[in-house]
């Protein structure tokens, strides 16, 4: 993987960066924001929010992620993820697998606010990645 200078859809970096000044990260003091695209057009942010008890605290991702399945849909195309990390922050684990479950083709965009651009599929983040039945 790696940097290069591409730009990321300027929608949902919009989208991922308001988010990421709502991210409520008191310990790590790392925000991430994310923000996804449905087929349908419809957008989706979400901040990462740590707590005190540190295994309950969500990603950026999971919360974009955890926003669309509210609404009933299941997958997305595209999801920008951006913090202020150089190189850009790429999804941790728990969120690559996340990512998988719904939208394994779909592509990501890691963008920092040097203009910095990591972009690739989910698939490639996750080669192996669980789904069942498959």
């Amino acid at each position: 993987m790696t940097v290069d200078q591409q730009t990321a859809d300027a929608e949902l970096l919009s989208a991922a960066q308001q988010a990421y000044h709502n991210a409520y990260a008191p310990y790590s003091k790392f925000g991430v924001g994310a923000a996804l695209r449905t087929p349908t057009g419809e957008v989706f942010a979400g901040a990462n929010v740590e707590n005190a008890s540190y295994g309950l605290g969500r990603c950026a991702e999971q919360s974009a992620v955890q926003a669309m399945a509210t609404t009933g849909q299941r997958t997305f195309t595209e999801v920008v993820v951006y913090s202020e990390a150089s190189p850009p922050a790429s999804p941790c684990g728990a969120c690559r697998q996340v990512l998988f479950e719904f939208a394994p083709e779909a592509q990501v965009t890691c963008v920092n606010h040097l203009g910095e651009v990591l972009s690739l599929q989910v698939k490639e983040l996750l080669p192996h990645g669980f789904r069942l039945g498959e």
